[in-house]
Order: structure tokens, then sequence, then C-alpha cells
């Protein structure tokens, strides 16, 4: 079960998603050789991915920029980058270009410093755009919380596309955090669950000025908690359960 596209189309050229996704894409390429030698990956993580113990003890701060742009493997590219395909452009139109980047970069540095404080002595690498793109989604569900998402379900042998609201996605999502991070250290390695969270709620926050510019409470009156421009409509996409007959 995981979104595939919402209904809310953006209003302008996404430039700065374009490019994010560009880079963290090319990165990846830059250094996955490494990935076949751990020694040269390990020394390549020491340097460039955030280690929360070296920033606790007041170096390693360029680990809170630079990692937000490695990434463990094609699968944890490939999960971020559609995550940021699929929210990112409508915060980018709301924001506005530059804005969106300052947003994006600060949501990013922000969710890495929630992961130090919740184990300061830890020396696993973290990397991941996933704290970024947190904060992308906290603002999602601040602008647009009733914005139709896309999500898929696969079961065994169907599949099937529903469309649920963007608020019960995203909640769903943070309380998986929650659970996550309640139940394993940051020395277990893994998933980086309180840098998630942590970003999912900077990203509310840098985004309330937005909000409140828009009018607070009074845009969600306006729109009923919907985007303010027709939705997007797709064709159903369903498959059904093979019948075996009985003899």
């Amino acid at each position: 079960m995981f979104p595939i596209r919402d209904h809310n189309p953006s209003g302008r050229t996404p430039y700065v998603t374009y490019a994010l996704l560009a880079i963290n894409i090319l990165v990846f390429l830059s250094y996955f050789t490494l990935m076949s030698n751990t020694q040269a990956i390990n020394q390549f993580y020491y340097d460039w991915a955030l280690l929360p113990a070296r920033v606790a003890k007041g170096d390693g701060y360029m680990g809170l920029f630079t990692s937000m742009f490695l990434h463990g493997g094609w699968l944890h590219l490939a999960g971020n980058m559609l995550f940021l395909w699929i929210f990112g452009d409508n915060i980018e139109d709301e924001m506005g270009h530059v804005p969106f980047l300052i947003f994006y970069v600060a949501c990013g540095a922000l969710s890495g410093a929630a992961h130090v404080l919740s184990d300061a002595g830890s020396m696993v690498p973290t990397v991941g755009a996933s704290g970024a793109i947190a904060g992308v989604m906290g603002a999602y569900l601040l602008l647009f919380p009733k914005a139709k998402v896309d999500v898929l379900i696969i079961f065994v042998i169907f599949f099937r596309i529903f469309p649920i609201p963007a608020w019960i996605m995203l909640l769903l999502w943070l309380a998986m955090q929650f659970v996550g991070g309640f139940g394993t250290s940051a020395e277990e390695g893994g998933v980086a669950y309180w840098a998630h969270a942590g970003g999912f709620f900077v990203g509310i926050v840098l985004a309330l000025p937005l909000w409140l510019k828009r009018g607070g409470t009074q845009f969600w009156d306006a729109t009923q908690g919907h985007p303010p421009h027709p939705e997007a409509r797709y064709p159903a996409i369903n498959s059904r359960m093979p019948k075996v007959r009985r003899k």
C-alpha cells in the first residue's frame, strides 16, 4: 500500500522539484559503484553522511545538509523520489521556487537535528531525503488536507487504486513513524523515524505563515480543505481476483 499520485495539479512548472529529483539521482549514481566495496562506502558515508555522535561533539555539521542528497540503495532512492514527485510540485507552486528550495533544505537540516537529539551517541550513518520530504508532506497536510491521493494496494495477485483524502494517508504515515520510533533505537540502523517525524512537524511550522497569509481557517472554509482549483481526474484502474469454478 503506497501513494502513486495526487489529484492536485500545479499551476506552474516545478523547476526546483525537478532539479531536486535530478540532483538526488545523479548524486546516487556518482557513488553507486562504491557500494560493492565496504571500506570505501563506509569512508564515503563517514565523510558525507549524518553521524549523530559527530554532530553532538561539535563536528560533522555539514552532514546535516549533505546527507539529504545521499541514499542507501535503489529502493530508498525510488521511494523518496516518488513522494517528492507527488507532493513537491504543489508546495513549490504555493511558495514559489526560491522560497520552496529554502523550505526544503531547512526541513532536511532540522529533521537531521531531530535525529541527532533522538540518539546523540549513535555512529550509524544516516542518509536520505526523507526528512526534507517529510517537511513537504507536513506542509501539504496543512494546505490541502482533503486533496485526493491515489493509493495503490497490492494483495498477492490483484491490485487496485483507491483515492483517499490526503489527511488520512499523511497521518497514517506519521503514526507509523511514531510506532517505529518508539519501537527501535538509532543504533539498530534502518529507518530514521524521528528524522521523519521531526521533518513533518518542521514542515507544518514553516508553512504556517503561508497558510495564515491565505486566510488560515478561512482558507479551509473557502476550499473545504480541497485544492483551490479543479482536481485532476484519472481513469479507474483495477484488477479482479480470478474466479475458480468448482467441479
